[in-house]
């Protein structure tokens, strides 16, 4: 048995059978074609219709976005998104680093209990947590109710829910473990011998961490720093339930054309011009990483 496992690993590539080959690709190919390709291919296709009330639309047009151009109140909503999702992202990663720099380096025997722990809240449902928050802001909530015993304040307060600061606390703790978990992988990558060979020279601790720990953990801060701006910019979920109109996001307004407006040409369309702000900054993204990886 074992002889035989050991003449199948050494066969040479070019040996392999391509029906074996196409047999072991199909399924992967088949979920990229139609849950990506295709689903993507139907937004973009939806994008360029007019909105007869049909499922597909009818005839093709541009209208939908000169619609989006034009009008200043997408431009506002998308703007007010890529600002709610950068406050969202920059508190996330400035929290998740500490976390992430404890686990890699002084978290010894305790660090699969405490990477256990960082993943625990995936155990629970999304919703599950924004209710928690909810629940924590509302006038007659948590927060509220603490100060209000502590004597700090002599009555509740409407100043946390239904306002930006909520939907950014919020997503921010939804998304944290996403932020650790990259940094982690990049700050334990990082070989020990260039921390022992900077002590030997002399470096001190801060010096030490801003000119070896810091340069080579930044392209798990920026693949941590995507992985949260990319999903909170078209978060509609978190906006309609712990904020107020003042937090409305380009994601609750594409929500609300496939939904109560049926105009599905036109929520493809928003939907199309927040993917290319997106790619945009992927992009940008990218370039830093290449820039921070050449340092390096």
């Amino acid at each position: 048995m074992s002889s035989t496992i050991v003449a199948a690993r050494s066969l040479p590539e070019n040996r392999i059978s391509p029906v074996f080959r196409f047999a072991m690709l199909l399924p992967g190919g088949l979920v990229t074609f139609f849950l990506i390709l295709f689903a993507l291919g139907l937004v973009v296709f939806l994008a360029f219709r007019g909105n007869d009330g049909s499922l597909l639309g009818v005839g093709l047009t541009a209208e939908n976005f000169l619609t989006v151009a034009t009008d200043p109140l997408y431009w506002t909503v998308t703007l007010r998104s890529l600002v709610i999702a950068g406050l969202v992202t920059l508190a996330t990663v400035v929290t998740a680093y500490p976390v992430a720099y404890y686990l890699a380096f002084h978290a010894g025997r305790r660090r699969n209990l405490l990477l256990f722990l960082v993943t625990l809240p995936f155990w629970t449902s999304y919703l599950l947590r924004v209710f928690a928050w909810k629940i924590v802001l509302a006038y007659n909530g948590v927060l509220n109710s603490t100060f209000i015993e502590s004597g700090l304040w002599k009555e509740p307060t409407l100043a946390f829910l239904n306002t930006p600061a909520a939907v950014v606390v919020t997503l921010a703790h939804a998304y944290a473990p996403f932020a650790i978990l990259p940094i982690y992988v990049a700050l334990d990558t990082i070989p020990k011998s260039l921390l022992e060979a900077a002590s030997d020279l002399g470096a001190r601790p801060f010096t030490s961490f801003r000119r070896v720990v810091l340069p080579n953990s930044m392209p798990g801060v920026l693949a941590a720093a995507l992985v949260v701006f990319v999903p909170t910019v078209g978060d509609y979920v978190t906006p309609a339930m712990v904020g107020g109109p003042a937090s409305t996001m380009i994601g609750t307004l594409i929500q609300s054309q496939f939904g109560k407006a049926n105009d599905w040409p036109f929520g493809a369309a928003l939907s199309v011009c927040v993917m290319l702000v997106i790619l945009c900054v992927v992009l940008v993204a990218r370039g830093a990483d290449r820039r921070f990886g050449s340092r390096t």
